[in-house]
């Protein structure tokens, strides 16, 4: 068959696709990874096949722009409210605020803001010529990049998403549905389906649910993050990827005191254009420790006055996937790639808080499981309680113990090949075009 992956232009969204396009490449099936053009150079590099769609994103544009200032139907919001990721929370680590009135003004953000910009009508419109000429017989989107199911549905493609973290869009979404049937029938606007509503009528196509959730998903969430899970979720074990990379030589040697590695990842750099941690604090909260630290930080990352202490090593870049095996912890951003990662190498880890999608939610999991800490967000850190973290962390082994347990969980769920044939089955059960062996 022929599959069509699709996500907007974010390297840290595309490396979740990777290992299961190439399960599907490997099982005889074509495959293809549709993006905008400033991501398709970089899909070439994995070896898939890119088509560029639209115009270029410009991510770290698109954020910087939305996060400056934000107003919703022309009425100025306040101070804390231009805080776009706060405005749009939908983590339920603050369950109190998830009211109706709450989920639809966070929706309507979304559907005013965010998810127009990251599949724009030239994005879908190239999307859906594309499909319509290359016959795709399973379309799988990034949960976010609703050009996906677009294109799926206006060509009678299979469809699924592949979440990159927890799926706050399908349980919100379903919270916010069943609110709506208490609301008088003149009130009932849900943000979501009026968008896609729209996007979907101009190929005569009608609004149907599966365009926010997909026929199925594919989760990549070990189930004791993940909580319960409505639809038909296929499972699938986190596969690192990060890109081209090579493993320098002084990770061959041998570890003679423990190691730490920290990184901001690129999700900060990427998609929120800057880094949401104390750099100078946590280089000094190590410099007395007797630990060595890998820190894998781009000299943009570094303050221009920070020492460098002798027991950091400083890598722009360095394969988690390699150097996680050899660590006793890892302090870092709270991305989907990183912390995945960490999980699958039984990692503890000590979490900074960031404007991630989900980061609230995952970090409120790391310390209820008792895989690691989430670094306070509502005092600032020194280099004092920083060091207090980390020292708490190495000499408590019952860290080491509940993130060896997170890692067993990851290791009995399904690799990425062993859910190509589930892929199959539902493919023919759900796509409404004729297989092009068929036609």
């Amino acid at each position: 068959m022929r599959v069509l992956f699709t996500t907007f232009a974010a390297t840290s969204h595309l490396h979740i696709q990777i290992p299961l396009a190439w399960a599907l490449r490997s099982a005889g099936h074509d495959v293809c990874v549709a993006s905008q053009p400033d991501l398709v150079e970089y899909i070439s590099h994995t070896g898939l096949t890119g088509v560029a769609v639209g115009a270029e994103l410009r991510l770290d544009e698109q954020m910087n722009g939305m996060t400056r200032e934000r107003d919703v139907g022309d009425v100025p919001l306040a101070e804390e409210d231009l805080d776009f990721v706060n405005l749009t929370d939908l983590s339920g680590t603050h369950p109190e605020r998830l009211t109706h009135d709450y989920l639809h003004d966070a929706f309507e953000a979304l559907t005013s803001y965010v998810y127009p910009s990251l599949s724009p009508p030239s994005m879908i419109d190239d999307l859906v010529e594309f499909a319509r000429s290359w016959r795709p017989d399973l379309v799988i989107w990034d949960c976010q990049t609703f050009a996906g199911p677009v294109a799926a549905m206006a060509t009678g493609a299979a469809h699924a998403r592949l979440l990159f973290g927890l799926d706050l869009i399908g349980r919100s979404h379903a919270a916010f549905r069943k609110s709506l049937i208490a609301r008088p029938a003149g009130e009932r606007d849900d943000p979501l389906e009026r968008w896609l509503g729209r996007t979907l009528e101009r190929y005569s196509v009608p609004y149907s649910e599966e365009a926010v959730t997909g026929q199925w998903t594919i989760d990549p969430i070990p189930g004791s993050m993940r909580g319960p899970a409505g639809g038909d979720h296929v499972p699938v074990r986190y596969v690192p990827y990060g890109g081209a990379s090579s493993i320098p030589s002084w990770l061959y040697e041998p570890v003679k005191r423990p190691r730490v590695c920290v990184t901001l990842g690129q999700a900060g750099r990427e998609v929120l254009g800057a880094d949401h941690a104390p750099v100078a604090e946590l280089l000094e909260a190590v410099a007395d420790l007797d630990i060595e630290v890998i820190a894998t930080l781009s000299a943009a990352q570094l303050p221009p006055t920070a020492r460098i202490p002798d027991n950091v090593r400083v890598a722009d870049h360095v394969p988690l996937d390699a150097l996680l095996p050899t660590c006793a912890a890892i302090v870092h951003h709270g991305g989907a790639g990183t912390l995945q990662t960490a999980q699958l190498h039984g990692v503890p880890q000590i979490v900074f808080p960031a404007a991630l999608w989900d980061g609230a939610a995952k970090r409120s999991y790391i310390e209820s499981s008792g895989s690691g800490l989430a670094v306070p967000d509502d005092v600032p850190q020194t280099a004092d309680s920083l060091r207090a973290l980390i020292t708490r962390v190495l000499d408590d082994p019952s860290f080491t113990r509940a993130a060896a347990k997170v890692r067993r969980e990851m290791l009995a769920m399904p690799v990425p090949r062993d859910i190509v044939p589930t892929l199959e089955r539902l493919t023919d059960e759900h796509r409404s075009q004729p297989h092009r062996s068929e036609s």
